[in-house]
């Protein structure tokens, strides 16, 4: 069997065929970017539906790739709040800490689970807080 190059390993030809696909990828960024500064959300809820929907990414490769993309994303946010003297970095460490361990756990976690229940689990906690807000 072939071994994939450096840059399909690195994911940079995966899931990018075209043009289009390199533009619905930035587009996804955008978006991401803009709810995540509104709102504080943008990896799950925006980046993984998008990535499976528009780029026709499988879910788990969505998430590790959101995952990465949210690192940037969460990196110049609170940069950007930084600045604006809204960041409380102790409390930033004190949660960020133990949820890089629950990440770490939660990948391999989902490494055994079969990829429609990890669907319609993301499928019911989205609805569950989508329906908790509105209520």
């Amino acid at each position: 069997m072939k071994r994939p190059s450096r840059q399909s390993r690195l994911g940079l030809l995966d899931g990018v065929a075209s043009d289009a696909s390199v533009l619905r990828l930035l587009a996804i960024g955008l978006v991401a970017g803009v709810f995540s500064a509104l709102f504080g959300v943008g990896g799950g809820i925006i980046i993984v539906p998008l990535l499976v929907a528009l780029v026709g990414f499988d879910g788990r490769r969505a998430t590790g790739t959101s995952l990465a993309a949210i690192g940037i994303t969460a990196g110049a946010g609170a940069v950007a709040y930084g600045l604006h003297g809204d960041l409380k970095l102790g409390s930033a460490a004190l949660i960020g800490l133990p949820a890089a361990v629950g990440a770490i756990a939660g990948v391999a976690l989902q490494q055994r689970l079969q990829t429609r229940t990890l669907t319609i689990g993301f499928s019911l906690i989205l609805a569950a807080v989508g329906i908790r807000l509105l209520v």
